[in-house]
């Protein structure tokens, strides 16, 4: 009888990580092209393959890392480079505290391993709301998955970067946008959060166009801001 609720378990283990893989998958082949340029670009800033293919292994930050391979690349300081990096991944807070009720139940064991694993894209998969009881090996198949994706996409592109000539003339950066574009409009269900994404749109719009410092940052809490204020004034049901 012992043997046979240990097998159950173990099922229940396997086909958790199974869904959290299936879910993230498309996302993981969207980031494909993504993934190369982080490899090949970081070749081009000056870095050896062993320690481009190391800053996927451990930092894991897709953004983050192109943007400070494109500072180190422009020779600019180790101390604005962090502090660039810890913007832009700043919004890794804030998932985490999204997340919270779920994972500090959880034994420590699972909340470093999710909060190293945690994403854009595992944070669109597994954050279904406060009373939602998060499966954490279902969190782990789609944060891991797209962890080993991810690295593979960036062996690619450092294979690719010392065989084939001007590959970041490709278009590749194309990737990034299009890959929140679809984490993006599966979640917008509620009026206030298209109101969020509508005012985040312009908002990045004008402050691109106008050179504005720090301008995503920016947007996002002009669209977060917007959002709460619509969803209070209409009463909108959370």
């Amino acid at each position: 009888m012992s043997s046979q609720i240990q097998a159950l378990k173990h099922d229940g283990k396997f086909n958790g990580f199974l869904k959290g893989s299936l879910a993230v998958m498309p996302l993981t082949i969207a980031v494909i092209p993504w993934g190369i340029l982080a490899g090949s670009f970081a070749l081009d800033a000056g870095l050896s393959p062993f320690e481009s293919q190391a800053m996927s292994i451990i930092i894991f930050a897709g953004s983050a890392q192109l943007v400070a391979l494109g500072m180190i690349k422009a020779g600019v300081g180790l101390t604005s480079i962090l502090i660039t990096t810890l913007l832009i991944t700043s919004r890794h807070f804030l998932y985490g505290m999204a997340m919270r009720p779920q994972i500090s139940p959880l034994p420590l064991k699972w909340r470093l391993t999710l909060g190293f694993l945690l994403t854009d894209e595992l944070f669109a998969i597994a954050n279904q709301g406060k009373q939602h009881k998060l499966d954490p090996w279902y969190a782990f198949g789609g944060g891991f998955s797209f962890y080993l994706g991810w690295n593979l996409a960036t062996a690619a592109g450092i294979i690719a970067g010392q065989t084939i000539p001007n590959l970041d003339s490709w278009g590749l950066d194309f990737a990034i946008a299009a890959t929140f574009i679809a984490i993006v409009v599966p979640s917008v269900k509620k009026p206030s959060v298209l109101f969020c994404v509508l005012v985040s749109l312009v908002s990045a719009v004008v402050c691109k166009l106008f050179a504005i410092p720090a301008g995503l940052i920016i947007a996002a809490l002009l669209g977060m801001t917007s959002g709460t204020l619509y969803a209070k004034l209409t009463g909108e049901k959370t």
